[in-house]
Order: structure tokens, then C-alpha cells, then sequence
């Protein structure tokens, strides 16, 4: 399906949880001295302007990253990115995943994002030309597929889908499976929302069951409108490294100490 365009979601508060925690694993994962893989599903552009007209018609980021970016302290692998992206695009520019990445990575390391939707492509090409990389434009679990293990084989898969495909809730659990038998080292950040009819909660079982040493790891926030039914935001992640329990006790709590009043 190719409907989905992030920008009507982008600095939600999901995406303050996705990517404060990613870019705290690649800060972690880049104090040792090895080159490491980033390979990403479902890359998106990279690259948002909160003041566009899609941002403001949700007003998902005015109840996201706008209340959210005092939440971090300045030397937080989150905010530094955050911080560099505005100093660089202005002050309503926001970083998708594929951003954060390059802003965390280093030279050595290699950078694979797939990206199907036409548009979205052309402009995830735009806003990653000054980091370098490998960009597709193909199915982003195909590309998945193909490259693990990676070269080099230490690295991050993050698969980040829109879940406009219902089908994504039976296959997932499957696929991450066959994916960590042919990467058994790589760390795999699943992200999933909350629904308020929670339809994440089977293939989260089945999950947990088949790799019952990953870390799961949700929080939850209001509506940021109305009648809007993502209530939370998940994370199901493979071979987490250490301190992520920490740090997502850590973000767990800011949720909860600045949004209970709204909730």
C-alpha cells in the first residue's frame, strides 16, 4: 500500500518515543570502536517541516515533539540530533529515523533504507544526499531479507511500517523470527502502535514467545485529537544492549510525570 506519507504524524509523540530510544542505542552501539550496519524497512523522507500544512492539519506535533523536546536534557543523543537538524533546516524541521541515523552514525559505518512509495523515495534521496547510504526503492522486508546478515554483520535493523496493512499484525511475528535465525546478532527495533481496540496485543504474544529474551517496552499518551485511536506507542526489541532497560524506564517515566495531567 503507498497511502501512507508520514509528514500528517511526524513528531507525534510515538515518534518521540521511536526516536529518542534510537538514537540513544546508536549512541551507545557507536563508543565501540567497530564499524556497525543500520539497515531501515520503511524509511519514509528523513527529513520534516513541522510547519507544513499536512503537519498542521493532525496537530500531532504541536502535542508532540513541541511539548516534548524540554523533556531531554541538551547532552541526551536525542536532543543533540534534534538540536543539530533545526540549527541546519530551522526551527520546525524534525528528523524521521533515517535522520537520526546518519546524525548518530560515523564514517565507517554503512547505511541501507528502503522506501516504496514513489514520492517519499525521491525525497528520502533529497534529504540523505549529504550522509551517503544505500537507498531502495523496494519492499523494505525484502531488502531485509536480502541483506542480513549484513557486512559488517554488528549493527541495527529498524522496521518502523505504517500497519495501513492489517496483514502486518500475523506476518510480523514470522518474519522477525526467520530474520534474527540469519542475524542472531543484530539488534531489531520493531515499532507498533497502540490502538484504543489494541489489535498489537497477538502479535506482541507471539513475539515474546518465540524470542522471549528481547525487551518489550510501551508507553502511553492521549489522543492528540478527538476520535484519534493511537493511545501509545510500542517498541519490541531484539538483542537490546545494555542499559536500554534503564533508559526505557527512564523515558517511561517522563511519559507518565508529563502527560498524567492530560490523561
Amino acid at each position: 500500500m503507498l497511502s501512507y506519507q508520514h509528514i500528517y504524524h511526524a513528531g507525534n509523540l510515538a515518534d518521540v518515543h521511536k526516536h529518542s530510544m534510537l538514537a540513544w542505542v546508536l549512541d551507545y552501539m557507536t563508543r565501540k570502536d567497530k564499524p556497525l550496519s543500520y539497515l531501515e524497512t520503511h524509511a519514509g523522507r528523513g527529513l520534516y517541516d513541522l510547519g507544513d500544512e499536512a503537519s498542521q492539519k493532525t496537530g500531532e506535533a504541536a502535542k508532540g515533539i513541541a511539548l516534548a523536546q524540554e523533556w531531554f536534557a541538551p547532552d541526551h543523543p536525542y536532543a543533540k540530533v534534534l538540536a543539530r537538524i533545526q540549527a541546519a533546516h530551522g526551527a520546525d524541521a524534525y528528523p524521521g529515523s533515517p535522520l537520526v541515523a546518519a546524525e548518530s552514525l560515523r564514517l565507517v559505518d554503512t547505511i541501507h533504507l528502503s522506501e516504496l512509495h514513489p514520492q517519499e523515495f525521491a525525497a528520502l534521496k533529497t534529504n540523505m544526499a549529504p550522509y551517503g547510504g544505500i537507498y531502495r526503492q523496494k519492499d523494505g522486508w525484502e531488502m531485509a531479507m536480502s541483506l542480513c546478515p549484513p557486512d559488517p554483520r554488528r549493527g541495527l535493523l529498524l522496521i518502523d511500517p505504517s500497519f495501513e496493512v492489517k496483514s502486518d499484525y500475523q506476518t510480523i511475528p514470522g518474519t522477525i523470527a526467520k530474520l534474527h535465525r540469519k542475524w542472531g546478532v543484530g539488534v531489531m527495533m520493531l515499532w507498533y502502535p497502540i490502538l484504543t481496540d489494541a489489535p498489537h496485543t497477538a502479535m506482541i504474544r507471539e513475539l515474546q514467545a518465540a524470542l522471549p529474551d528481547a525487551f518489550t517496552h510501551e508507553v502511553s499518551f492521549p489522543p492528540a485529537r478527538p476520535g484519534h485511536r493511537m493511545v501509545g506507542s510500542g517498541l519490541f526489541v531484539v538483542n537490546p544492549p545494555y542499559g536500554f532497560a534503564e533508559e526505557a524506564a527512564r523515558l517511561t517515566a517522563l511519559f507518565q510525570d508529563k502527560l498524567s495531567h492530560l490523561m
